[in-house]
């Protein structure tokens, strides 16, 4: 039996939407701290993780910023993981522990996994090729991830409550991550959709053969 599926909802901008994403039974929330993203949390950011329950994984979205800038915000913050969304290099984060560190692959051809290997400590997550480093609601190339993704990896890129068990059948990840698809504007999550998401994401996992959450 697959290790339970993780389920991150990302892209949260206050804390009364974290708590709601822990409830509705997400196992990762995720909180923006590059400041071009529309979803981007600001001063905000503290309250929001502090919000997050225990037991709950508290990841920070980060894109192009400096090694040492991602570090003194996971200290600061108390993030369990940092996310590395734009076009980082393995190299210079040689000195960060990657098991701390997603890396997120935009994923538009063959060649797009090319750098995969380079972050063999690290999380994998695969989201679409779009403009602005994620968030546009487009899907991921499905059968490229399931045939040349590095596991363990998550799953992202146009998720919604009516393609999430598609998805997991098509790729069998290790994990899903959701923002636009769970909206009911850009970082205002929607109660119903997250619900929804949550629980057509665990239906499938459990038709899958993945083991129940905890």
């Amino acid at each position: 039996m697959r290790p339970p599926l993780d389920i991150k909802i990302c892209g949260v901008t206050t804390p009364a939407d974290a708590v709601m994403a822990a409830r509705a039974g997400a196992t990762a929330v995720g909180v923006n701290l590059w400041p071009a993203s529309k979803r981007f949390a600001g001063p905000a950011a503290r309250d929001i993780v502090a919000a997050i329950p225990r037991g709950v994984l508290k990841i920070g979205i980060f894109v192009n910023a400096a090694p040492g800038d991602v570090a003194r915000a996971v200290a600061d913050l108390g993030l369990d993981r940092a996310q590395l969304h734009g076009d980082e290099a393995a190299a210079d984060f040689a000195a960060l522990d990657q098991t701390n560190l997603i890396r997120a692959l935009r994923i538009r051809d063959a060649a797009s996994f090319d750098e995969q290997a380079a972050w063999s400590g690290a999380l994998r997550l695969y989201d679409a090729f779009v403009d602005g480093f994620g968030g546009g609601g487009q899907l991921a190339p499905w059968a490229l991830v399931a045939r040349l993704g590095a596991r363990p990896f998550w799953l992202a890129g146009g998720l919604t409550p009516d393609n999430v068990a598609t998805a997991l059948a098509a790729t069998m990840p290790d994990g899903v991550d959701v923002s636009s698809g769970v909206e009911a504007a850009p970082g205002r999550k929607d109660p119903a959709r997250v619900a929804a998401f949550v629980a057509a994401a665990r239906a499938a996992a459990q038709t899958l053969g993945y083991s129940p959450a905890p």
